[in-house]
């Protein structure tokens, strides 16, 4: 038979927990494969807390697995296999076993559910009743990533806003935070060659107009600024980034249309594929500078243009009050 049932795991942006299901004759029936790729673990780690299910006696094997025929590729042959799926009992099971960040919102949800079950003597989705079974998932996504590319965000904003729209997106996971500089690397290179802190100690130069510096927050340049990479960018550089940028917001949207899941892991990858096709160099590497180095070395060539631009404002205020005694002077020869 055909396996069309799913199941999604996911957080909304205010960080609640939600889990998306589309059912086939009431319940869910996923393989090792999806059973790894929905909690975010091992295939190794999965088949240990299925044999440890039985074994232990929580589940019966008989009911809660079924053999479906799925054609598989083997080399250059395609050949049929019976895989073994597993149903809802099965997933909610080793949802409660696995160790990953994502089962943990998985058992976070799924003891809130059972809470309300043991309180209430229900448990009701008011949003699945209204929706009348259907996914809405990707429903949901697709609207979130259309706000996210009219908005008037700056484009590095834009691409962090699409990342916390993965799956498995934990804000305090160190996979987020070193996804975040990898991708505004990535995007650099692409354009000029150089790593964010690279160009921002190559183009930081106190004696230059501007400190090097093409935009900045307030009036004058403060210290805050002298550490922002795209502060540095030309308007050449910035059109083309601009144009990376949308079209890496157009393949979000064209993958949630298509209702492929993504998860941090796959952005890194696809970023890789959109600069390839656009024949712009792919950085593989963290470049020479550290951020922290390149920091130090803008704001010492801060401190330099600061004590330049003082004298030269002291310099103004000398030039304009020697104007107004003279005019003062002048007025009283009058």
């Amino acid at each position: 038979m055909e396996n069309k049932s799913e199941i999604i795991l996911y957080q909304t942006t205010d960080g609640e927990t939600k889990i998306d299901v589309r059912l086939e004759n009431e319940t869910v029936w996923l393989n090792q494969n999806q059973l790894d790729t929905l909690f975010q673990t091992d295939r190794t780690s999965i088949v240990k807390h299925i044999k440890n299910i039985y074994e232990s006696g929580e589940l019966s094997e008989e009911a809660t697995c079924a053999k479906i025929a799925q054609v598989q590729q083997e080399g250059t042959r395609k050949v049929t296999r019976n895989i073994s799926f597993y149903n809802l009992d099965l997933i909610i099971s080793v949802g409660y076993r696995v160790q990953s960040h994502v089962a943990t919102h998985f058992r976070i949800w799924a003891t809130q559910r059972l809470r309300e079950y043991i309180v209430k003597g229900f448990a009701l989705d008011d949003e699945r009743m209204k929706a009348a079974g259907q996914m809405r998932y990707f429903d949901e996504l697709s609207e979130r990533i259309r706000d996210i590319r009219s908005s008037e965000r700056i484009f590095y904003q834009k691409v962090k806003d699409i990342f916390c729209l993965s799956i498995d997106y934990d804000a305090k996971a160190n996979q987020a935070k070193v996804f975040f500089a990898t991708i505004q690397n990535k995007l650099h290179w692409a354009i000029h060659q150089h790593t964010a802190a690279e160009m921002i100690a190559k183009r930081a130069i106190s004696s230059d107009p501007n400190m090097g510096l093409t935009s900045w927050a307030g009036e004058k340049i403060r210290k805050s600024d002298v550490g922002i990479a795209k502060n540095y960018l030309n308007q050449d550089e910035l059109s083309q980034l601009n144009l990376l940028v949308e079209q890496f917001l157009a393949f979000a949207e064209n993958q949630a249309r298509q209702k492929k899941v993504m998860y941090m892991n796959d952005w890194i990858k696809k970023l890789n594929g959109i600069l390839t096709i656009n024949d712009n160099e792919v950085l593989e590497h963290a470049g020479k500078i550290s951020h922290e180095m390149a920091l130090q070395l803008a704001e010492m060539e801060y401190e330099k243009y600061n004590a330049i631009r003082i004298m030269a404002d002291d310099l103004k205020a000398l030039e304009e009050l020697d104007n107004k005694l003279f005019q003062l002077s002048v007025k009283n020869k009058d």
